[in-house]
């Protein structure tokens, strides 16, 4: 006799753990459904929004879309002779722009360091506190760069200092989320060894915690300097120094100026393709070991 006529309780459990399986199933189907149309819902009405609000509307400009890259291309290939003397003009801004970029990325690293300790369950100093610092970093990355560099040009006024406070305030948010979900995955032995000598949090934390996540924290810090050197870019535009000021003043001049631009563009270019690769390098010899 086989098993099923054996054992009928067996073959009836087996049947409703399918039964169940196919419901949830179902369910989920129907939930990534419902979630999928409201997704292109929302997606429809906030363009017609934009566009019934845009001065020109999308389908009456979208002939257009082209035509400023094409001058642009076109003027830069024209003056091509003049490139090599505008990337040797332009290269103290994109010096500027990269020092933004450095400290504002070691300085937001820093306060990220520790917001992430201080907002870790079981390593935390003050665990009542938890909440508050984890909801401190969701307001530091929800405020976008622009909108701080915005208000520090009008308090401070213009110059790489807003884009560089900025940029580290945003940095601080982003990298302390990534810095605290690396630290709860560390091994608390040592940290209990040294609780059982007598260690301070400070001596806990730089002994115990930081050996075992510093190689995740820093290829971590090397992918946010890469985001950063494009936002020091971009905050140019509101006045923020850098090559970013640069490419605004040429665009502002319109043709006569579209070799600038040229110019810009591959500096940018160039410099961006370079980091990403050195610090993919670094990241995979850090995470991986080769």
């Amino acid at each position: 006799m086989s098993d099923t006529a054996t054992h009928p309780g067996t073959a009836a459990a087996s049947i409703a753990i399918r039964d169940n399986y196919l419901a949830m199933a179902r369910q989920k189907q129907m939930y990534g459904g419902i979630i999928l149309v409201i997704f292109i819902s929302m997606m429809a009405s906030g363009f017609y929004l934009a566009d019934s609000r845009n001065a020109g509307g999308f389908w009456n400009g979208i002939s257009n879309i082209f035509q400023f890259p094409s001058e642009v291309l076109s003027e830069g290939i024209e003056k091509a002779a003049n490139l090599p003397g505008l990337l040797v003009e332009f290269l103290p801004s994109l010096v500027e722009t990269l020092n933004i970029a450095a400290v504002s990325t070691l300085v937001g690293a820093v306060v990220a360091v520790v917001l992430a300790l201080l907002s870790t369950r079981g390593l935390a100093r003050w665990p009542r506190l938890i909440p508050v610092f984890r909801r401190m970093m969701d307001g530091m990355r929800a405020i976008p760069e622009i909108v701080i560099a915005l208000v520090l040009i009008f308090i401070l006024g213009g110059g790489p200092v807003p884009a560089m406070i900025a940029i580290a305030f945003h940095t601080a948010g982003a990298l302390g989320k990534l810095f605290s979900e690396v630290a709860e995955n560390t091994d608390l032995k040592p940290v209990e060894g040294l609780s059982s000598v007598g260690a301070s949090w400070t001596q806990k934390m730089w002994l115990g915690v930081i050996p075992q996540v510093a190689p995740n924290w820093l290829s971590y810090a090397l992918l946010r300097f890469e985001i950063n050197i494009r936002a020091s870019a971009i905050l140019g535009f509101v006045g923020s120094g850098g090559i970013g000021h640069d490419l605004r003043l040429a665009m502002q001049w319109g043709q006569g100026k579209y070799d600038q631009v040229v110019a810009i563009f591959i500096l940018l270019f160039l410099t961006i393709v370079f980091f990403d690769q050195l610090s993919s390098r670094y990241r995979n010899r850090l995470v991986k070991g080769h």
